[in-house]
């Protein structure tokens, strides 16, 4: 018979996560009510709860400032960047989970050492060869860049999902008749559709929310959301046009926690892959 929890440790677990939840929502719950608000009554030293709400700095950022230009830069890139991350990651995460030699681990142990790498170093790299190549600022350089930081990491996590999956599947397949790519395409793809779509959220998180890359390789008319809300925040910039920032940041924000909160099962399994197979 399974004793019961004390009294005490599920209150004081109860307290904790309560607490937790508060200061990990506070920050959003308070940028989402100050975007609502005039610079006088967001920064005032006495804050007012209920003073007038205020869609002007929405409609400063969005459509004095025009900054849908930068949300279609920012769909581009994206939708570009996972579409090239899931067709190389499928086709590499399949080869290295299908391959017995020891190879294939060496290839994953140098794309993770090439991941753990910090992006800054990277731009080092890539900067100076895209300037004298002629190719800054493009929405094909950025995804290059995007893809190759984020490759390694779709590679590991749909190996993860390749491995789990019987390799009878595969052979009943070709038995049928079908070619190891017709196999791969008919067969086993829509079984690991899952670990597709988790994989496919990823690089887009990566993507949309990339700021250091998107930042130092487009300039003011190509760059992205994130990348253009740096021009909000400062040291010296006026009040209002902080506000324009914080309204900005709300709205790039809510696509991102609909996403999380549709796919939540998707992203759990995602993390969770390759943990414990069967």
């Amino acid at each position: 018979m399974s004793r019961r929890k004390p009294v005490w440790l599920s209150c004081l677990t109860a307290s904790s996560l309560f607490l937790w939840t508060v200061l990990a929502v506070f920050p959003f719950l308070w940028m989402f009510l100050i975007s609502f608000r005039a610079p006088v009554d967001a920064f005032s030293s006495s804050p007012k709860l209920f003073a007038p709400f205020t869609l002007s700095n929405f409609y400063q950022i969005w459509v004095v400032d025009e900054f849908w230009r930068y949300a279609i830069n920012t769909s581009i890139v994206t939708l570009a960047t996972v579409a090239v991350s899931l067709t190389i990651g499928c086709l590499a995460g399949y080869a290295l989970a299908r391959y017995r030699g020891s190879l294939g681990f060496w290839l994953l142990v140098a794309a993770l050492v090439f991941r753990a790498l910090p992006h800054v170093v990277l731009l080092t790299a890539y900067k100076p060869a895209f300037f004298q190549l002629g190719i800054w600022s493009r929405y094909e350089t950025l995804v290059v860049v995007l893809v190759a930081i984020n490759q390694p990491f779709t590679i590991w996590m749909l190996r993860a999902f390749f491995v789990n999956i019987p390799h009878e599947l595969d052979e009943a397949a070709m038995i049928d008749g079908c070619s190891r790519w017709k196999a791969f395409r008919l067969v086993i793809i829509p079984v690991m559709w899952p670990g597709v779509i988790t994989a496919g959220l990823f690089s887009f998180l990566l993507a949309y929310n990339d700021f250091l890359i998107a930042s130092q390789l487009m300039n003011g008319e190509m760059t992205t959301m994130t990348a253009a809300l740096g021009n909000y925040m400062g040291q010296n910039t006026s009040l209002s046009k902080v506000m324009y920032g914080v309204a900005g940041a709300v709205t790039v924000t809510i696509p991102i926690v609909i996403l999380i909160y549709a796919f939540q099962k998707q992203i759990v399994a995602g993390l969770t892959a390759g943990a414990v197979k069967g």
